[in-house]
């Protein structure tokens, strides 16, 4: 789960579809790329994307990087572009029950596998962002800082962080003394303050410390911090 075929070579200024592009020459193909948003977040669903870009110009999207170094307007522009020109994409949505349920890391790990399931086209390859993900029945590479040197894992960080933002900022207008159109949950000063003054809303992750912390409950062993 963690090297390219025997022979593949990637030049360091191959580009982010350097990696797609080595391993079509091999014959692998479709390759998939997935990633989530929101694992850091201490409210709100954890939301995964998968996606498949189609080989030569048709797969390149313009402006595609990372979606966390996109500005709001650029992911959407992203986001369109990956939807129109992907051979196949997919977006997982697990709540914040079932984060608080199954834990961080295995939630994180069951939604990756879910988006690469729902794929209408299924891969032969999947590309993943920093971690192995088991169990997804291909081979695939995991890969440092996946979503800032291959594109189908920036794809699939778009997809995942558009669809999170949106889901956020709706949830925004039942709970607008959290604010979280502006820091979709995730913890800043702002958001840390909204906590200390209201307590935890129905959609935080009681499984965070600051958000236990908040509800006057006790800090017990093996509790996740949102770091």
């Amino acid at each position: 789960m963690s090297e390219l075929p025997r022979g593949s070579t990637i030049r360091k200024d191959a580009g982010m579809y350097g990696y797609e592009r080595a391993l079509r020459r091999h014959g692998i193909e479709p390759i998939a790329g997935v990633d989530e948003a929101g694992r850091g977040a201490c409210a709100g669903p954890l939301v995964a994307g998968a996606a498949i870009l189609p080989p030569g110009k048709a797969g390149i999207v313009p402006g595609l990087a990372d979606s966390k170094l996109l500005t709001e307007k650029a992911r959407e522009r992203c986001y369109e572009q990956v939807v129109r020109r992907a051979s196949a994409w997919s977006v997982v949505v697990v709540s914040h029950e079932e984060c608080d349920r199954l834990g961080m890391h295995v939630a994180n790990v069951e939604a990756l596998r879910r988006a690469v399931a729902l794929l209408e086209l299924p891969p032969a390859y999947v590309l993943t962002d920093g971690f192995p993900v088991d169990g997804l029945g291909v081979p695939g590479l995991a890969m440092w800082k996946g979503d800032r040197v291959a594109a189908c894992i920036a794809a699939a960080s778009v997809l995942a962080k558009v669809t999170r933002d949106r889901i956020m900022t709706d949830l925004d207008a039942q709970w607008p003394a959290y604010d979280f159109k502006t820091h979709k949950g995730y913890i800043t000063d702002v958001h840390t303050a909204a906590l200390a003054e209201h307590g935890p809303s129905p959609i935080h992750r009681m499984r965070f410390v600051n958000v236990r912390r908040a509800a006057g409950l006790e800090v017990a062993a093996g509790i996740e911090s949102p770091l």
